[in-house]
């Protein structure tokens, strides 16, 4: 929309005769094209080193602009970033990081800077990983909903029971994200995601609310039946009890992230 862009452009204006500043990013709903007139306006703001980590220690990495706004209660949505960043968070970035970067463009960067090539290597992951990802979120779907589920029924523990609920149908879901080579937003955005894919079971979200509203031994085994037919994922039960291992006790040996966090 017009005022969106408008907006934009007086950040710009403003932001390029710092000389601290390297680039505008343009990102959230307004570079997708998916953004409602009252929307704010999300950039990142690419800055030196120096001041990233000055930012951190002032709690000031992210900055609602408001004096840009073109109109009524308006705003630039600013996330401090460095060129040290867009690299690590397009070797190791975690999916919600990822995502913030898919259709993003360079508004503006200072000449000498190669930010544009930086940014689209962000969201993309080889096929390698997103099937190690598969079998990760399979695993963790087996063990919280045919393991822990069943143990809190025993033990009549309210907790773990919506614990395990919730947990298998956010790693069936990321599974199933995985599967179709989509990354994760962050859970606010999951249900919305999941129902744009091309591949997903039948009655997949029914299954899902039912699971989480109503966490019982039929509700899981429901659940996850639709998804171990769906697909000839690549990983059985057997192996995936010591990947769940190897993935959430033994991360801190590791050092690498449970795929929760990925």
């Amino acid at each position: 929309m017009q005022h969106h862009q408008d907006s934009l452009d007086t950040y710009v204006r403003r932001v390029k005769d710092d000389p601290d500043a390297i680039a505008v990013i343009l990102v959230g709903s307004v570079a997708r094209g998916t953004e409602r007139p009252d929307s704010d306006v999300d950039v990142y703001l690419v800055v030196p080193d120096d001041v990233f980590d000055s930012a951190i220690a002032a709690n000031r990495v992210i900055v609602e602009e408001r004096s840009d706004a073109t109109y009524p209660g308006g705003y630039v949505d600013v996330k401090l970033a460095t060129v040290r960043f867009l690299d690590a968070a397009a070797e190791r970035g975690d999916d919600p990081v990822r995502a913030s970067f898919e259709d993003a463009r360079v508004a503006w960067v200072r000449d000498g800077y190669d930010i544009a090539g930086r940014v689209a290597a962000i969201p993309v992951l080889p096929p390698e990983v997103w099937k190690s990802r598969a079998i990760s979120f399979m695993s963790e779907v087996w063990w919280h909903g045919t393991d822990f589920l069943p143990q809190a029924l025993a033990l009549d523990n309210t907790f773990l029971l919506h614990h395990a609920a919730v947990h298998t149908v956010s790693a069936g879901g990321r599974a199933l994200l995985a599967l179709n080579r989509t990354l994760f937003r962050g859970p606010r955005y999951l249900d919305a995601t999941l129902a744009t894919l091309a591949r997903i079971p039948d009655g997949y979200s029914d299954l899902a609310r039912q699971l989480i509203t109503q966490p019982s031994r039929e509700s899981a085994d429901a659940y996850v039946q639709a998804l171990e037919t769906f697909h000839p994922w690549p990983v059985d039960r057997a192996a995936g009890a010591s990947i769940f291992i190897r993935d959430n006790e033994l991360a801190w040996l590791t050092g690498i992230l449970p795929p929760e966090l990925s």
